[in-house]
């Protein structure tokens, strides 16, 4: 397994900020399983992450599989929070209610902190279905709490 950088360069660009963004993304094996793209990542947490619906990620209706549109909240919401808490962090909880199926060839999560503390953030996100069209439906909205790890020093091998 591939181990991204954990920590964010001090002084890091917006670029820099989104680049480590993708880092952990690419390091991350269920994502990349999906397909996941890291889209839009900025110093203050907002975060845009999008993921191509395709047949194998849909449930037996035809619609995106609940737990599709759930991993996409919970990877937007640790973005956030991570990123406002320095680095290495996780979900410790979230919430998500599902609004209506989504049936067209794109999810959107979009995420950013309502409340940052010294180790935790509480994080919102909205998940949208984008449709052929290109038009934009909202299919869920999220809250969660993300906690930050500390950091692990290598041990001698």
């Amino acid at each position: 397994m591939t181990q991204a950088s954990q920590t964010i360069p001090a002084g890091a660009t917006e670029e820099a900020i989104l680049a480590f963004g993708r880092q952990v993304l690419a390091a991350q094996p269920f994502s990349v399983l999906l397909g996941a793209r890291l889209h839009a990542l900025s110093s203050s947490g907002v975060v845009e992450l999008r993921l191509p619906l395709t047949e194998k990620l849909l449930q037996q209706h035809g619609f995106a599989h609940g737990g599709v549109v759930s991993y996409m909240a919970d990877n937007a919401l640790t973005y956030a929070g991570g990123i406002v808490l320095g680095g290495m962090a996780v979900t410790s909880e979230f919430k998500i209610n599902y609004l209506r199926p989504a049936t067209g060839k794109c999810l959107i999560a979009r995420a950013q902190p309502v409340h940052t503390g010294k180790s935790q953030a509480v994080c919102n996100c909205q998940v949208f279905d984008v449709q052929e069209n290109g038009a934009e439906k909202l299919c869920a909205v999220a809250q969660g709490t993300i906690a930050s790890l500390p950091s692990r020093e290598k041990s001698p091998s």
